[in-house]
């Protein structure tokens, strides 16, 4: 297909809990990191199109008629939420605010310095990362949402600010942090790396695997070893000593 975007079926990436399908942020970001990383054919067409369907609120259109279809549906009726969409598809489209994506957007490059910009003042502006970085999610899905599925509540998950719907993960919040300081934003990346060893400091550095987004419960499993590594690769980052031996993928000049 003309778009060289991946697609896939529903609860079938990171947030294996959540209804995304169609065309996904999360792995078509990672799908163009790849491509830049292995020089595979079409990247360009890749970040044309990533960006023209994740974030149809521009004025231009794609030419491809396909593409521009998609950008019609997911943009009609919308305001800019300030992100790229979580996914989309012909039947509809995530508005509830994918933190992860849009921050592994950012690190793999499909994000200009604008939209960087734009994605990191409107997660910080959602007060996302208090105490603790980072809820993954900025609009929790509900049950009386069309997009809830009732997969979600399978062991009483993926509620409303639980899990992959809006739990605190440490992970990802170390992916905060590197946005931060590629941003720019020193103080803002210094605080929230504060924050991050406090989070993964709780109950004698038991490095959690996320936490309730409201009531900051540690759920999940202990011992995460993606948190010590997102960590490290923060505080690099804050001590700009970031560079190639620190995931290069993700490391990238600083926004202007």
């Amino acid at each position: 297909q003309r778009l060289w975007l991946l697609q896939q079926n529903e609860a079938s990436d990171w947030a294996d809990i959540m209804p995304r399908s169609g065309y996904v942020l999360y792995s078509n970001a990672l799908w163009y990191a790849v491509k830049t990383r292995f020089d595979l054919p079409q990247a360009e067409a890749t970040h044309h199109h990533f960006n023209h369907l994740f974030h149809p609120f521009e004025r231009d259109l794609s030419a491809y008629r396909r593409a521009r279809l998609l950008q019609h549906y997911a943009r009609r009726g919308q305001r800019d939420p300030g992100l790229y969409l979580s996914f989309v598809n012909f039947a509809s489209f995530g508005a509830e605010g994918d933190v992860f994506g849009n921050l592994l957007a950012i690190l793999c490059g499909l994000a200009d310095d604008t939209a960087a910009q734009r994605i990191a003042r409107t997660i910080d502006g959602a007060a996302s990362a208090e105490p603790y970085p980072i809820r993954v999610v900025l609009h929790p899905l509900s049950r009386e949402d069309e997009l809830w599925r009732p997969y979600m509540a399978r062991h009483e998950q993926n509620h409303p600010h639980q899990y992959h719907n809006g739990g605190i993960w440490p992970f990802v919040g170390g992916f905060w942090v590197l946005v931060l300081a590629r941003c720019g934003m020193r103080d803002a990346a210094r605080d929230a790396l504060r924050r991050l060893a406090a989070v993964n400091a709780l109950d004698d550095w038991r490095f959690t695997e996320w936490l309730h987004g409201r009531t900051l419960a540690p759920m999940g499993m202990a011992g995460q070893s993606w948190n010590a590594a997102t960590f490290l690769l923060a505080l690099r980052a804050v001590e700009g000593r970031a560079g190639r031996q620190a995931g290069d993928v993700f490391v990238l000049p600083p926004c202007a």
